[in-house]
C-alpha cells in the first residue's frame, strides 16, 4: 500500500474513534493528519521518535510501506564481498580515491589472511611455532604413513599429503592452531567408497587416479560451499550424527587394523564389522603371524601408556606426541637387528622418496566412474569440513578469537584442489594433532609450515631408513589414535538432553558399524530430516497472554499468570516459515483455537471472540501456499464475525503479503507490535459499544 492510499484504510481498525463516520470533512482532516505524521517520520530529525508521539496509525503505515528486501543477486554479491574483503565491507573512500594498489591489498588480505598477521609477527613467536611444528612432525610422519595404508595407497602418499596442503592452509586459513594432514576417518571413507569401484590390489594405478579425482571434487565442493555461503549443507549432518558416525568409524577402523596387527595377507574389502570379523576368523588358523601380534601389542601398550601419562600431566604433552615416532624408530631398529622380516614380520619395504610428483595426468575426467568419484568427493568434503571446522572452532574459543567458517571452507577447498595435482589425497584438520599443536604453544599457522618442511626433509633424505618399519607398528599407531574419536560422555549428554537427537546418533553408529559408511550417513540424514519435516508439518500454535506489569505477550501455558483480553484472541505461530508443508495445518489449528476459546454466546452462534491477533514475529518467510492459507483463514474467521489482525511481520513476509494484495484484503490491519494491535482492537470495541 502506498503512502497516498490512506483514505482507503478502514478507519474503524485504527483506533481513531472515527468508526462509522463517513462525513467528508472528518475524513479529510484525518487523512491530512496521517500525511503530516508520515512526512515527519520520513524527514531526518535529531529528536527521538518517542518524543514525537507518532500515532499507532502512522506506525502501522511504516510496516505496510516497508521497502523491498534485498534481491537474491545482492545477497550473493554480499557473500562474495565478505570472502574477498576484510570483514565483508566495501573499500573505504580513501582506498577508492588513492590507487588500485590499495584495493588490491585489501582483497589480498581478505583472500590470504597471512598478510594480516605476518606484519606483526615476532621472533619470539617463531620460536614457539618452531617447537610446535617439530613436535607436530614427530606425530604426523608415522600417522601419515599409517593413514595412507588405511586409504589403500602406498605409504609415501600420506607424506605427500602432509606437505603441500599445510603450506596452502598456512596462507589461506584463519585458524592458528589447526594441524592439516590426512586423518583416519577421511582415509577410511576414501578406501571404503572407492575400492568398490576399482580394486586397489588388482589395479593400483587406476585406483590411485580415482582417489586423486575424488580429492579434486572434494576440493571443488568445499571451495563452493565457502564462496556461495552453502555452509548450511555441512550443518545438515547434526552434531549428534557426527558423534555417532565418528564412534562407528573408529570401531570399523580399529577392526580393519587387525590385518596389520595379526599379519594377515588376505583380508576382506568390506568395512562392516561382521564381514571383518568373519575374515579374521577364517584367516587366523592359516595366515596370522604371532611375531607381528606380539610386536604390535607391545608398542600399542607403550603408545597407550604415553597417551595416559600425557593426559594425566599436562607438562608431559610431548610424550604422546613423540611416542609414535619413537615407536617407529625402535621397531624398525629391532626388526633390522633381529632380521624379523625373515620370520614372517611384514615390513613397509621400499618407500618412494623425493618431492611430490605431479598427478595431473592421473586425474580421470573421462572415466565411466566419474560419477562415483564426484559422489565420493561430496561425502568426503562434507565429513572433512565437519571435522575441521568443529576442531578449529573448539580451539579458537579457547584463545578467544573467531574462526571464519566460510574462509575455512575456501582454504580447505583450494588446498585439496592443489593437492590433487600433487599426489595428495583429501586432507583436513586433525583433532589429535591440533591438540598437540595447541599444547606445544603454537602462535600462528606457521607451525604447519615447519611441520610440512620436516616432512619434506624426511621424504628427500630419510625414506630409506623406513624400509624395515613393520606394518604392525602402523596398525598400533592408528589404534592408539582411535579412542579420541569415541566420545562416550558426549553421547550420554545427548541422551539426557534430547532423545530424538540420540536416535540420530545411534542410527549413524549402527549404520556405519553393521552396514557401510554410506548407510550410516543416510540413516543419520534420514532421521535428522524426518525430525525437521515433522517439526515443519506440525509446528503448532500457541495462545498468548499479557504478562502482568509488562507489555510482553507470552504463551499462557508457560506463563500461567499471563492474562487474556476478553473478545481478543492472540495467537503465535511456532514456526519460522509458513509454507506448503504446514499452511493448512496452521490454518486449521487457528480456527480450532478460535472455536474452542469460548462457547457461543447467543442463539445465532456468534462468538464472544471478535478479533484474532496473529503474532508473526517468529515467521521469517512465507510462500504462496502460506499466503493462500491466510486468505482462507480470513474468510473462515469473517464467516464467524471475527476479524483478523496481524502484528510484527518480518521484511520478506510483509513484502510478499503486500505484493499478493493480502494486506488490502484484510483491510490493512497490520501493526508494528502485538500491544498496538491489542490497543487498536480494544479501541474499536469501546467505540462500537
Amino acid at each position: 500500500m502506498a503512502l497516498g492510499d490512506q483514505n482507503s484504510l478502514p478507519l474503524k481498525m485504527m483506533g481513531t474513534g472515527l468508526e462509522g463516520s463517513t462525513e467528508p470533512a472528518q475524513l479529510q482532516e484525518f487523512s491530512q493528519t496521517l500525511q503530516t505524521h508520515t512526512a515527519m517520520a520520513a524527514a531526518p530529525v535529531s529528536l527521538d521518535l518517542e518524543d514525537q508521539q507518532v500515532p499507532p496509525a502512522v506506525r502501522a503505515l511504516w510496516v505496510l510501506d516497508a521497502p523491498e528486501p534485498p534481491s537474491l543477486w545482492r545477497e550473493l554479491m554480499g557473500s562474495v564481498r565478505e570472502i574477498a574483503l576484510p570483514c565483508g565491507k566495501r573499500p573505504p573512500r580513501s582506498m577508492k580515491a588513492s590507487s588500485s594498489s590499495g584495493r588490491v591489498g585489501a582483497i589480498l588480505k581478505g583472500v590470504f589472511p597471512v598478510f594480516k598477521w605476518i606484519r606483526e609477527y615476532k621472533l619470539a613467536q617463531f620460536k614457539n611455532d618452531l617447537m610446535a611444528g617439530l613436535t607436530l612432525a614427530s606425530l604426523c610422519i608415522p600417522q601419515s604413513i599409517g593413514y595412507a595404508t588405511l586409504a589403500k595407497l602406498d605409504p609415501e602418499y600420506g607424506l605427500y599429503t602432509s606437505v603441500l596442503p599445510p603450506l596452502i592452509y598456512a596462507v589461506m586459513g584463519t585458524s592458528k592452531e589447526i594441524a592439516i594432514g590426512p586423518v583416519a576417518v577421511v582415509s577410511m571413507l576414501t578406501s571404503s567408497m572407492l575400492q568398490k569401484v576399482v580394486d586397489p590390489t588388482a589395479d593400483p594405478i587406476g585406483y590411485r587416479g580415482l582417489v586423486f579425482t575424488a580429492t579434486f571434487f572434494a576440493g571443488v565442493f568445499q571451495a563452493s560451499f565457502g564462496i556461495f555461503r552453502l555452509g548450511f549443507l555441512v550443518d545438515l549432518l547434526s552434531h549428534a550424527a557426527v558423534v555417532g558416525f565418528m564412534a562407528g568409524a573408529a570401531i570399523v577402523i580399529g577392526f580393519q587394523q587387525l590385518k596389520g596387527l595379526l599379519g594377515i595377507s588376505h583380508f576382506t574389502n568390506r568395512t562392516d564389522v561382521v564381514s571383518v570379523m568373519e575374515s579374521v576368523w577364517r584367516s587366523i588358523p592359516n595366515s596370522w603371524n604371532p611375531h607381528n601380534f606380539m610386536l604390535g601389542c607391545a608398542f600399542l601398550s607403550f603408545l597407550l601408556i604415553a597417551r595416559f601419562l600425557g593426559r594425566k600431566n599436562k607438562k608431559l604433552f610431548w610424550l604422546p606426541a613423540i611416542a609414535p615416532l619413537l615407536s617407529v624408530v625402535l621397531a624398525t631398529l629391532l626388526v633390522f637387528l633381529t632380521r624379523a622380516d625373515k620370520h614372517g614380520v611384514k615390513i613397509i619395504k621400499h618407500l618412494k622418496g623425493g618431492l611430490n610428483p605431479s598427478s595431473i595426468h592421473e586425474l580421470q575426467f573421462h572415466t565411466p566412474f566419474l560419477g562415483e568419484a564426484a559422489k565420493a568427493g561430496l561425502v568426503i568434503a562434507v565429513i572433512a569440513l565437519t571435522e575441521a571446522i568443529a576442531v578449529g572452532r573448539s580451539f579458537a574459543s579457547l584463545k578467544g578469537y573467531r574462526l571464519d567458517g566460510n574462509k575455512e571452507m575456501v582454504a580447505m577447498g583450494f588446498m585439496n584442489i592443489a593437492g590433487s595435482f600433487a599426489s595428495c589425497y583429501t586432507s583436513t584438520g586433525s583433532f589429535s594433532r591440533t591438540a598437540v599443536n595447541f599444547s606445544a604453544g603454537c602462535e600462528s599457522p606457521l607451525s604447519n609450515v615447519v611441520m610440512a618442511t620436516a616432512v619434506l626433509i624426511t621424504l628427500v633424505l630419510l625414506t630409506r631408513l623406513l624400509y624395515y618399519t613393520p606394518m604392525a607398528i602402523l596398525a598400533s599407531i592408528i589404534l592408539a589414535a582411535l579412542p579420541g574419536l569415541i566420545d562416550l560422555n558426549e553421547a550420554r549428554s545427548i541422551w539426557r538432553t534430547d532423545k530424538l537427537d540420540f536416535l540420530a546418533c545411534a542410527g549413524a553408529f549402527v549404520g556405519v558399524l553393521f552396514g557401510s559408511v554410506e548407510i550410516g550417513l543416510l540413516v543419520a540424514l534420514a532421521i535428522s530430516f524426518a525430525r525437521i519435516v515433522l517439526a515443519s508439518i506440525n509446528p503448532g500454535v500457541e495462545t498468548l497472554g499479557r504478562v502482568p506489569g509488562t507489555e510482553t505477550f507470552c504463551n499462557i501455558q508457560q506463563y500461567p499468570m499471563a492474562t487474556r483480553v476478553p473478545g481478543v484472541l492472540t495467537i503465535g505461530v511456532k514456526s519460522s516459515t509458513l509454507c506448503f508443508a504446514n499452511a493448512n495445518f496452521i490454518r486449521e489449528r487457528i480456527v480450532k483455537s478460535v472455536l474452542e476459546a469460548e462457547e457461543p454466546c447467543s442463539m445465532d452462534g456468534s462468538l464472544q471472540v471478535q478479533f484474532v491477533i496473529l503474532d508473526m514475529s517468529n515467521l521469517m518467510n512465507i510462500d504462496t501456499s502460506g499466503i493462500h492459507s491466510l486468505e482462507e483463514l480470513n474468510k473462515n474467521l469473517a464467516s464467524y464475525g471475527v476479524e483478523l489482525v496481524m502484528a510484527n511481520p518480518k521484511w520478506p513476509v510483509i513484502h510478499k503479503l503486500r505484493v499478493s494484495k493480502l494486506t488490502s484484503k484484510i483491510g490493512g490491519r497490520v501493526f508494528l507490535t502485538v500491544k498496538e494491535a491489542m490497543d487498536s482492537c480494544l479501541a474499536t470495541k469501546l467505540a462500537s459499544v
